[in-house]
């Protein structure tokens, strides 16, 4: 896969499928992966929050997720053939497992909203074999919760817990899971859990996910988005501009 520098982080420029390959391949191989997905919210706050930034540019597989950074790319001359959604990439991940008979483990969101993604996603995949579960408010016992990973050998864990945090943790213990591959999946839980709707097809390909998670939870969720939009466009419009006045 090609890498291209977006606002000083180095991502990976390849399509779901791809992506896909490529994780398996290096977890059949047993070669640890740590996966990340960059969307608008993230890359605004990397630029300020150094910890945040090395974590993710750490990464072995960097993938853009939401319609805002692929258009943002693309107007700055880069060629981003589709948009990897987080979620989306979780559930081919999952179906991989399944066939290959390869353990996962769910880390984060709170113990309800957790068991019932675990339960629906055992419906789903009837051959997935979840090696364990954990809620993700177990700040404080990093180091227990990460043993507990790894005594239940799973070879892929995934990672609901919010930005930075999720980033942070996975850097900070990551090697030490024993697993082959660990991605956060954000608040992927909440959506298969049927907590929070996910926004219908047209909406995700007309880049507006972001405006029906304000419509589900405005009071949380407008200001961030004001914020972290307003920060972007300007990113973008900055970098446009720069290379033509040289």
């Amino acid at each position: 896969m090609k890498r291209v520098d977006l606002f000083g982080t180095k991502v990976d420029v390849a399509t779901m499928d791809e992506t896909v390959q490529k994780i398996m391949t290096r977890i059949d191989r047993q070669q640890f992966t740590q996966h990340v997905v960059v969307n608008v919210a993230k890359l605004v706050n990397m630029q300020s929050d150094e910890a945040l930034a090395a974590a993710v540019s750490g990464c072995d597989i960097i993938n853009i997720d939401g319609m805002g950074v692929v258009w943002g790319a693309r107007a700055l001359g880069y060629r981003i053939p589709e948009r990897i959604a987080g979620i989306d990439l979780f559930d081919r991940l999952l179906s991989a497992a399944a066939s290959r008979r390869y353990p996962v483990f769910f880390l984060g969101a709170t113990e309800a909203v957790l068991a019932s993604a675990v339960e629906q996603c055992r419906a789903r995949y009837r051959s997935l074999e979840i090696a364990g579960s954990h809620h993700g408010y177990f700040w404080g016992n990093e180091r227990d919760v990460a043993d507990v990973i790894r005594r239940s050998g799973a070879r892929l864990l995934f990672v609901a817990i919010t930005s930075p945090k999720k980033e942070r943790f996975i850097n900070d213990w990551g090697r030490e899971l024993g697993v082959d591959f660990v991605m956060g999946v954000g608040g992927t839980f909440d959506v298969v859990a049927g907590k929070v709707r996910r926004a219908p097809l047209w909406m995700q390909r007309c880049g507006l996910e972001w405006f029906f998670r304000v419509l589900q939870e405005p009071r949380r969720m407008w200001k961030r988005y004001l914020i972290t939009n307003s920060a972007f466009l300007f990113m973008v419009g900055k970098a446009w501009i720069s290379p033509r006045r040289s």
